[in-house]
């Protein structure tokens, strides 16, 4: 390999890198759970491994304040809800999306992947169907992505 290609291999390289949306890998969030929900823990864990700081409520009374506070419709909900960057990521709701929300900035309340779908992250299982993210917004809900 020569020099020029070199060059402009690494210029393509960096180039791609400004590209990509950059999502602060030490962003931080805040779970909030039932106390004896264990697959709340192990989604706090998933969000750590993708580099985030999660501190973790245990505490049900604040989690339907969250949830209430964020407008979400009641049968969206998912078994936590995590504060995050003026967000609720609400439920088992993969990186993918969550790293969407933050890089684009929607005029948005937050994301949801309702209820406790097998093989979404925390869950045990295998995933049954893609799994659809709503977001929402006040009385309103559509859906941000599948996956």
């Amino acid at each position: 390999m020569n020099k020029s290609s070199t060059f402009l291999g690494g210029m393509l390289l960096a180039l791609t890198a400004l590209a990509m949306p950059i999502v602060n890998a030490a962003e931080e969030a805040i779970l909030y759970k039932n106390p004896s929900c264990t697959c709340c823990d192990k989604y706090a864990d998933y969000l750590r491994e993708g580099g985030f700081k999660v501190s973790i409520v245990a505490d049900s009374a604040q989690l339907q304040q969250i949830n209430k506070a964020a407008g979400l419709p009641y049968s969206l909900a998912g078994c936590h809800a995590v504060a995050i960057d003026g967000y609720v990521v609400s439920g088992h709701v993969p990186l993918t999306a969550v790293n969407k929300l933050l890089a684009e900035h929607p005029a948005i309340r937050g994301i949801t992947l309702a209820g406790m779908p097998p093989g979404s992250p925390g869950m045990d299982g295998t995933q049954q169907k893609p799994f659809e993210i709503y977001a929402f917004d006040g009385d309103k809900s559509w859906l941000y992505m599948t996956q």
